[in-house]
């Protein structure tokens, strides 16, 4: 594209330099293809027949008849309450809603806060839950960790921080194709670190990676590019991988490690799961770029270079227009960097990371010494809501033992006995888990349902409950195959610059290299820091 192009498109009221003209609340409303059009003009009323189905006509048998030795202490409290008709009953209930949501979450016939509003208020009604056991998940402590990270990720944005260092970044180290690439690697993985929150590291980076898919000729839409495909899908990769290296990188990680807390009474620290996982995060997010550029979406020549002459000067006069770093930015340096080591040292003192996150927005909500006003946070509350929903199911779960009754008429089914093979276990968990992020739209959900069910089983086959559940919840963050997998995939679909094919193709291939990969540091790397006994398959 040459600069007389340019300038028509600036004189169109359009200019494709302009960071402002890609925040989150001015991207255009994608339109839904012909199919998904479809699922969303059937989603509604398939919910409800699944629904009227489960509920009133197909029950299990094993829901119907229930064995309450093989129940949870909590979920055996409740059997002994209610009695076997009622408990049964009850997770009839929790079946026909559970497969509710998840139809209207897959088909998105409604948005998926209200599928949210109307899975806990069904819950309700029913009787899987109490009123006040449904209302109060909005306040687990996982929400909490979500607003205030929320928090912290507004004062990055309202000092321009985090603008500055992906810009200098970009500026200094951006000067290929390639190096632009392997920048946004770096950037999310320094991000992943501080933001507990996915959709606020896309909101924060996608202003910046858009612009730079203008500059070579990215504009989305008719003019989709393989450079565009990369650096948007890549992104959406980064994000979510990069989370999957701390502790603290999402809620989703959070919730797993109190919910193996819960059962083991091992806590799971900062630092162990960084030294687990990072290194695999990292090593995936490598092979990530090269399954991009070599494979599906390799440059072409005129792809390398910029196609707006004098796109990248324009980076460097957005960063010298934040002019020298201010106070309010060092402040929140400092805050940031604090937090980070609070979070990385919490073996040592026992304050959890809520609590950290907690301590950092009180700071920075302070009067006068603080760097951020309320008015300033922006907080989607449409995604709380969400996962509020979300967390909600995870408490009908708890109280029908609905996962560990399914896992137990499942391995029955396939007589699986006390003597299967630890490896034979392995592989279908993590199976189970990296692969449902095809089909679950809440990497939470997918924690509360299949965290539990590893647990339940290495109780169930007498192994150590970590060598299955950790394995497992390493897996979370596989979220970025479908639009609907995942908040920030959501989001970067709405930019219009990759279909779903593109998004399917690059997500579904980097999603079995990750179990493989799992599967290898099971085998390795797991083994030797004593999570797996004696490896996966014992070969080594």
């Amino acid at each position: 594209m040459d600069m007389s192009e340019n300038k028509l498109t600036t004189a169109n009221g359009f200019d494709p330099l302009d960071m402002n003209n890609y925040r989150i609340e001015k991207l255009p409303k994608r339109s839904k293809s012909k199919f998904e059009s479809f699922l969303a003009l059937i989603g509604g009323p398939l919910a409800i027949i699944v629904f009227l189905l489960l509920y009133f006509i197909v029950q299990p048998g094993y829901l119907v008849h229930i064995d309450p030795s093989t129940l949870s202490d909590h979920a055996k409290q409740i059997f002994n309450a209610r009695g076997a008709a009622e408990f049964s009953r009850i997770n009839i209930a929790m079946l026909a809603i559970f497969a509710l949501g998840i139809v209207l979450w897959m088909t998105e016939a409604i948005p998926n806060y209200l599928t949210s509003l109307i899975i806990i208020i069904s819950l309700v009604l029913t009787g899987v839950l109490t009123e006040k056991e449904a209302y109060a998940q909005l306040g687990h402590k996982v929400m909490w960790l979500n607003i205030m990270s929320f928090v912290l990720a507004s004062m990055l944005v309202k000092t321009g921080l985090a603008k500055r260092f992906a810009l200098w970044f970009i500026v200094h180290f951006g000067k290929h194709s390639s190096s632009l690439f392997l920048s946004f690697l770096f950037i999310n993985v320094v991000l992943s670190a501080f933001i507990s929150a996915t959709t606020a590291k896309a909101a924060i980076l996608l202003p910046i990676f858009m612009v730079i898919a203008a500059v070579y000729g990215a504009r989305g839409g008719d003019n989709k590019n393989n450079f565009g495909r990369n650096i948007v899908l890549q992104n959406l990769f980064y994000i979510n991988i990069g989370a999957s290296g701390f502790l603290t990188g999402s809620g989703a990680n959070l919730l797993a490690a109190s919910l193996i807390a819960g059962v083991t009474g091992t806590d799971i620290f900062f630092s162990d799961w960084m030294k687990a996982n990072f290194p695999v995060a990292i090593g995936l997010m490598l092979v990530g770029y090269l399954v991009a550029t070599r494979i599906f979406f390799p440059l072409k020549k005129e792809e390398r270079v910029p196609q707006i002459p004098g796109g990248m000067e324009r980076l460097r006069e957005e960063l010298l227009k934040l002019g020298k770093i201010s106070f309010e930015e060092i402040k929140a340096a400092v805050l940031f960097i604090s937090i980070l080591v609070l979070w990385a040292t919490d073996k040592y003192h026992g304050i959890s990371p809520t609590a950290v996150a907690f301590l950092g927005a009180i700071i920075a909500l302070l009067p006068r010494i603080g760097i951020v006003k309320w008015n300033d946070v922006d907080i989607p509350w449409h995604l709380m809501l969400f996962s509020a929903g979300a967390y909600t199911l995870g408490a009908g779960f708890k109280a029908t033992d609905l996962p560990s009754l399914s896992v137990n008429a499942t391995f029955d089914a396939l007589g699986l006995g006390a003597d299967t093979p630890f490896w034979v276990l392995y592989l279908i968990l993590t199976f189970a888990m990296v692969y449902s992020a095809l089909v679950f739209q809440s990497k939470t959900m997918r924690t509360m349902i299949f965290v539990p069910i590893a647990l339940g089983v290495a109780v169930r086959f007498g192994y150590n409950p970590l060598s299955l559940a950790l394995p497992v919840a390493f897996l979370i963050e596989h979220v970025y195959a479908l639009p609907f997998n995942s908040k920030p995939a959501a989001l970067l679909y709405e930019t219009d610059h990759y279909s779903m094919t593109d998004t399917f193709k690059y997500g579904i291939t980097m999603i079995t290299i990750g179990w493989f990969m799992n599967i290898l540091m099971g085998e390795t790397w797991y083994r030797y820091l004593d999570i797996t006994p004696n490896g996966v398959f014992g070969w080594f």
